[in-house]
């Protein structure tokens, strides 16, 4: 009797798209689990966790994100300087003002493996606030609707 092989994920079987996300008025939570998904190639049947079969994925309107109930007034960001009482508390709507492609890129990071294949797999995110760029509207990447 013959028994089937296991199959493995090599390298030049991995077929590489990009795709394009608007975050115009998307839920914070929900929009990062599907870019990570992708990120990752969670998406994909010949997905192996110990590899990077995911896809390049840009975010644009970045500003626009939102959080649903009173989490826009309660979500806090800590950061930590290393020295003595160098903690660092800021609100959803502060970091939102300085910088709103970095609650984007905390929200997916968190969602992906704490190791190198994770510092790999996320050099693959473009976050943009407002429009997205026009060269990357000539290439025609396929648009994810959440």
């Amino acid at each position: 009797m013959k028994r089937n092989k296991t199959y493995s994920t090599k390298p030049e079987d991995i077929k590489r798209e990009s795709f394009v996300v608007n975050a115009d008025s998307k839920v914070l939570g929900r929009m990062a689990t599907v870019v990570a998904r992708i990120l990752w190639g969670k998406n994909k049947p010949i997905f192996s966790p110990h590899m990077d079969c995911g896809d390049t994925v840009y975010i644009y309107n970045a500003e626009k994100i939102r959080l649903t109930g009173a989490k826009e007034m309660q979500k806090t960001y800590f950061s930590h300087s290393g020295f003595i009482r160098g903690d660092k508390l800021l609100g959803f709507l502060e970091k939102k003002r300085r910088d709103p492609r970095k609650i984007l890129y905390l929200a997916v990071k968190g969602m992906l493996p704490r190791n190198s294949l994770g510092e790999k797999i996320l050099k693959k995110l473009r976050i943009n606030t407002g429009q997205l760029p026009e060269e990357i509207k000539a290439k025609g990447f396929k648009e994810v609707n959440i």
